[in-house]
């Protein structure tokens, strides 16, 4: 019996990954082969920077609440201690996002910590 290949969908596979590499430069954008490599490599670094993301934001908002808190005469660790302390329920987004953009709102918060 001789061997059944499905011509219609392995042109489709590659159809759809021809199309993830438009835009690609030399032949990453027209030779199978080259364009399948660099396709899963930029898949993966894709998933991978998905998860930087999360870091990069993170320290972006430490370092902003960071000099916020430092207007205020306090370090950040200190700020962070006496925010948990004292239960106000803010993440570091918010703070972040207070620091930067309300200053009076994050003084507020300082001078409650405080007392």
């Amino acid at each position: 019996m001789p061997r059944s290949v499905n011509h219609v969908a392995s042109r489709a596979k590659r159809k759809n990954l021809m199309k993830l590499a438009k835009g690609y430069f030399g032949r990453r954008k027209n030779v199978w082969t080259v364009a399948k490599n660099a396709i899963e490599k930029g898949l993966v670094y894709a998933y991978i920077g998905r998860k930087q993301k999360k870091r990069n934001f993170r320290s972006l908002w430490i370092a902003r609440i960071n000099a916020g808190a430092r207007l205020h005469g306090m370090s950040y660790s200190k700020f962070m201690g006496e925010v948990n302390k004292s239960g106000i329920e803010l993440n570091r987004k918010v703070l972040a996002d207070l620091a930067m953009n309300h200053p009076e709102a994050f003084k507020a918060i300082v001078d409650t910590i405080k007392k």
